[in-house]
């Protein structure tokens, strides 16, 4: 994967940087540029050697991705390490740990994004480094506001299905959704195995007798043969195509192990049908993995290019949440081809690391190029992006500035919105109880995924990185302060991790 390292050079004509205005509380400030673009900060020429020790490349101020919701490579982590079994360090994504840990953000008044930005000087004597956090967050769904949906579950019946945790939990799943969704939603079923089957057609909930219908199918799905994948986004698309309504959210929802080993298997031949159908219909993919074995990879590929995100649940508490407490957040959206830009002051700030989002980094000049390919986020949704910064001895005033800019899904009418953060925000200690506690968990998060993607070599910790032992006592002293399942969840996962890696 590349690298997104950035090193700014010692001295720097000033240039103009994006700034903002109004207040959003302690984390920094916040204003709406509407579609008016903010100037671009000036290019800062030069280079120096990172901090890794390889050398930087052409020295740029800013940092650019699209935004992403994906949280599946924490969840299948999970799964593997209460198996008894390391993650492999190539499915380890930082932003999908941070990102599956709920937030605080503040939610912004309307449509789009609020923008926050905090952070924390990390431990070790006479440390520069700091964690920057940016935190972007949507509104809530309104449940009785919402645009009505027309769903299409593409479910893998395939003889691999058969395990515990898969099917059948799918099977629950479905039978919750089908219980969340309104009467003016609509649902369709197709299956796929060795071939694939439309056991639903396109069915508005709210006919007599079609809930109780739904639920008969779903009950009588039954695993295998082979995983045509294939076939199933073939014949899921076919149906979505043909029941897509104008003003309504039309979403295709895989839900599979990804272990595709018959049909068409080659990802790219996968992804050509799927980008038609969101680029012509609007049809968007939101891929759910299940099982101890699961193509994370291909289902990641999948929904990146069909403009939506991807989920892992193994427990019955997962899918109730994902299919129930977060329906909307996952078939709804607020914004389109959603980015971030975050512009870094050379006077203040040395060197910089962004922290994951590899797969979804953007070209600076694009930022503002609405043709090029963002990322889709729903209401409800937050985005933490981490940073480390390394500051300049003394340095006092303005870090950074954070950008978000988005469509509107349905006028695809362009807005922004930034915040701004200071060098005094950055100097607490990140370990200490007057820093954020969503912070602290985000920084867990953060080091657990280090410390599993550079297991057995040791490379590339980030700065301040404690040992899996001391992260496993803090994630188990937040979970107590947030009072927090997932965050004791964490805690377990990291002491099963620690034991592997000592047995």
């Amino acid at each position: 994967m590349r690298r997104t390292t950035r090193t700014i050079a010692l001295a720097v004509a000033a240039g103009a940087l994006l700034a903002g205005c109004s207040a959003v509380g302690p984390r920094g400030s916040s204003h709406d540029a509407g579609h008016r673009p903010a100037p671009a900060p000036a290019r800062v020429a030069g280079g120096t050697q990172a901090p890794d020790g390889e050398r930087a490349p052409a020295q740029d101020q800013l940092s650019t991705f699209a935004l992403d919701v994906d949280t599946a490579s924490y969840g299948y982590a999970a799964r593997q390490l209460s198996n008894g079994q390391l993650p492999d360090p190539s499915a380890v994504r930082y932003e999908e740990f941070v990102n599956s840990f709920r937030q605080d953000y503040p939610s912004p008044d309307g449509d789009g994004f609020s923008v926050t930005a905090d952070g924390a000087r990390t431990p070790g004597a006479g440390s520069r480094w700091s964690l920057l956090r940016i935190g972007l967050a949507t509104r809530a769904a309104d449940k009785a506001a919402r645009k009505p949906a027309a769903l299409t579950f593409v479910v893998d019946v395939s003889g691999s299905m058969g395990e515990p945790g898969r099917l059948d939990l799918v099977q629950k799943a479905l039978r919750s959704a089908v219980g969340e969704l309104r009467g003016d939603d609509s649902l369709a079923v197709v299956t796929f195995s060795s071939r694939a089957r439309v056991a639903l057609p396109m069915t508005r909930l709210g006919a007599e007798g079609a809930r109780a219908h739904a639920r008969e199918v779903i009950d009588g799905l039954r695993p295998e043969e082979s995983t045509n994948l294939e076939a199933g986004l073939r014949a899921g698309y076919d149906v979505a195509l043909e029941g897509a309504r104008s003003g309504v959210t039309n979403r295709v929802v895989l839900l599979s192990d990804a272990l595709a080993n018959t049909g068409e298997t080659d990802p790219d031949a996968l992804l050509e049908r799927i980008a038609r159908a969101r680029e012509q219909h609007g049809v968007t993919l939101y891929g759910v993995g299940v099982g101890s074995e699961y193509g994370d990879a291909l289902m990641e590929r999948l929904a990146d290019r069909g403009d939506g995100h991807t989920s892992y649940v193994s427990t019955e508490r997962e899918a109730r949440a994902l299919f129930v407490d977060q329906l909307p957040a996952n078939v709804e959206l607020r914004a389109r081809d959603a980015k971030a830009q975050v512009a870094f002051d050379p006077g203040t700030v040395e060197d910089y690391r962004l922290i994951g989002f590899e797969d979804r980094a953007v070209a600076d000049e694009d930022f503002r190029d609405d043709r090029v390919d963002g990322g889709e986020v729903g209401p409800g949704h937050t985005v933490t992006a981490l940073y480390a910064v390394r500051l300049r001895p003394g340095a006092r005033g303005h870090v950074a500035t954070a950008t978000v800019r988005w469509l509107d899904p349905a006028g695809r009418a362009p807005h922004e919105r930034s915040a701004t953060i200071e060098a005094d925000r950055l100097t607490g200690a990140l370990w200490d109880s007057g820093t954020s506690a969503r912070l602290r968990v985000d920084a867990v998060a953060a080091y657990f995924a280090d410390a599993l993607r550079t297991y057995p070599t040791g490379d590339e910790q980030l700065p301040g990185a404690p040992g899996l032992a001391e992260l496993a006592e803090r994630a188990r002293s937040l979970a107590r302060t947030t009072e927090d399942p997932a965050v004791a969840d964490l805690a377990e996962s990291v002491d099963r991790a620690y034991a592997l890696r000592a047995a």
